[in-house]
């Protein structure tokens, strides 16, 4: 075995609580995320699982959860690596709008397709809304590299760079490696590790403030398909609850 692999998703932002499409949008953790992110924590702790390194979004849910997290687990002196490629997706212009609202002006097939399917994107965004070019924290990206909508598949993209070039180069030096990241990032990132089919990305789902581990052979395969979650009862019922949405 060469790593063990923490995957959370921060805890309950206020765009979750709201059912908002959230994306890019920078919301805030609610007081229940935080405790999930607490609760998160003394389940590694339970579990002898003290993270080595983290890897987060640039978005504040991420690192807010990760920051509760290193502090309970009294582990903020560890390295912290930070980028836009483990951001959530970007949901176009669905971006800002309740899932309500969606569902109220599109028939099933086709919301469910925008929400849950592995290469259906939602409608984009035009140009010069709703992409944060006068954000400092994007200042670097190249022209193309900003999203006006993005579908999973879009996401896990972006995403296998940093996989191959940072959190592989952890993992194989057998460093616990815990990242924080978004259900869709989270979700596009274990399509990969459990080289899913498209009908099985469209029913993962990825509950708030739940750690999953990844037992990894030393060729950074999955030892156990899907993963544990370290509470597992707890994972189903918010899975589940996400799912209803």
């Amino acid at each position: 075995m060469t790593g063990t692999l923490i995957l959370l998703r921060h805890g309950e932002s206020t765009a979750n609580a709201d059912g908002i499409f959230t994306g890019w949008t920078d919301a805030p953790l609610t007081p229940r995320g935080r405790d999930q992110a607490r609760d998160a924590a003394r389940l590694l702790a339970t579990a002898h699982l003290l993270p080595d390194v983290v890897h987060t979004s640039l978005l504040r849910r991420t690192i807010t959860t990760a920051d509760i997290v290193l502090d309970v687990l009294d582990r903020l002196w560890i390295p912290v690596t930070r980028s836009w490629r483990l951001n959530e997706r970007h949901y176009g212009a669905l971006t800002g709008l309740t899932k309500t609202e969606v569902r109220q002006h599109t028939d099933e097939v086709t919301y469910r397709a925008w929400r849950r399917s592995w290469a259906t994107p939602p409608p984009a965004a035009r140009p010069g809304t709703l992409t944060p070019f006068d954000d400092d924290r994007y200042s670097s990206l190249p022209p193309d590299a900003w999203p006006l909508t993005e579908s999973l598949e879009d996401v896990h993209a972006r995403l296998l760079p940093y996989w191959a070039d940072r959190i592989c180069v952890d993992l194989a030096a057998d460093r616990t490696t815990l990242v924080v990241a978004h259900g869709n990032s989270l979700r596009a990132l274990v399509a990969g590790l459990d080289q899913l089919t498209a009908a099985e990305v469209e029913a993962l789902n990825i509950p708030t403030g739940q750690p999953l581990r990844y037992d990894l052979d030393r060729n950074l395969r999955a030892l156990t398909a899907g993963g544990v979650y370290l509470d597992p009862r707890t994972a189903a019922r918010e899975a589940a609850a996400v799912r209803r949405q």
